[in-house]
């Protein structure tokens, strides 16, 4: 049976628990930040990547401005990269920043610094989630959000060197991926400590690029490893085609997993077993060019599928409509 008159933050950790809710929630734990919301906050890219007040100030749109049920405020996938050595592209008000260099050839260069956790892009993100902690934490959920080993991999030392190299070199494979766990654990604490409810691991070993049973060899044990470890809910994210691995990712111990348009709501329900999902309103064809209309029909066929948090796919493109983020909510509202 429902439960009435819950909090957002009740909503949305219900919501990720498989629990009853009031409503489905709605939220992303990736990116919602757009152009639109930079002007309404006064909270702009590139300096929100990097100042924790800005950061913190523009995440709370998603709640503020939206109307979703969580507030996400690491808006980049480089912050870890950064902090390691990787030189920046810091983007711009409507691009997103990349790494530009991959310093580690080899799994032995892998160093953390001592000072991690203060480098200037660590510590924004932490100070932003301290931040939306005092500010929103007793009624919105905070959720974080930390690169898995997969892709601190690609950021390091490249993605085409890497996954040439899940053919030819899988023990260098290993061993990047067992020495990088250690900056998604560290940063991941951090962030619970920091207070966050909910953690998003981006580990974007997608099918678009690798087979299930690269998921399955190399990190489900990690992944296994990584949710015993974070003493709160973890939610996996993973670009692109991931029917194939659903079930593997079910077994790794996640909360629930967010997921792409390219699966089929019913589909990934129905391989995911008990394990919640989130998403997976399309980006591009839905929400950036598309109209309510189309935004509210996507959202309702993944409602009627069974995903228990509805939000967009992924982080979605900067120059989105607020209009058709807030569809999602709607339809919410519309099936209560």
């Amino acid at each position: 049976m429902a439960t009435s008159g819950m909090s957002a933050k009740e909503r949305f950790l219900a919501g990720i628990r498989g629990e009853p809710t009031d409503r489905t929630p709605v939220a992303s734990p990736t990116s919602v930040a757009t152009v639109e919301q930079m002007e309404r906050t006064g909270a702009w890219f590139p300096a929100a990547h990097r100042d924790g007040e800005q950061m913190a100030r523009l995440a709370a749109g998603a709640h503020e401005i939206l109307g979703y049920d969580a507030i996400m405020p690491v808006f980049s996938v480089v912050q870890e990269a950064a902090a390691l050595g990787c030189e920046m592209d810091w983007g711009a008000a409507d691009t997103m920043p990349v790494a530009c260099t991959h310093p580690w050839q080899e799994p032995g260069q892998v160093r953390v610094p001592a000072d991690f956790l203060e480098r200037p892009p660590i510590r924004a993100a932490l100070d932003a989630i301290r931040i939306l902690r005092r500010t929103h934490g007793d009624r919105v959920a905070i959720v974080g959000k930390v690169m898995g080993p997969w892709t601190l991999s690609y950021h390091l030392h490249g993605i085409q060197d890497f996954l040439a190299a899940t053919l030819l070199d899988p023990d260098t494979v290993r061993g990047f991926l067992d020495r990088l766990k250690a900056v998604t654990l560290l940063f991941g604490q951090a962030q619970i400590a920091a207070g966050a409810d909910a953690l998003c691991l981006a580990d974007h070993a997608t099918g678009d690029l690798v087979r299930g049973t690269m998921y399955r060899d190399f990190l489900l044990p990690i992944h296994r490893e990584l949710t015993r470890a974070f003493e709160c809910p973890t939610i996996l994210h993973i670009c692109g085609d991931t029917l194939d691995r659903i079930g593997y990712i079910a077994q790794a111990g996640f909360a629930a997993f967010h997921f792409d348009s390219k699966v089929d709501a019913k589909e990934a329900v129905k391989a995911a077993g008990r394990m919640p999902l989130v998403g997976n309103v399309n980006n591009p064809e839905a929400l950036l060019r598309g109209t309510p209309e189309l935004v509210e029909s996507q959202a309702r066929y993944a409602l009627e599928a069974g995903v228990r948090v509805v939000g967009p796919e992924c982080a979605v493109p900067l120059r989105t409509p607020l209009e058709n983020l807030r569809a999602i909510r709607r339809a919410t509202e519309e099936t209560r």
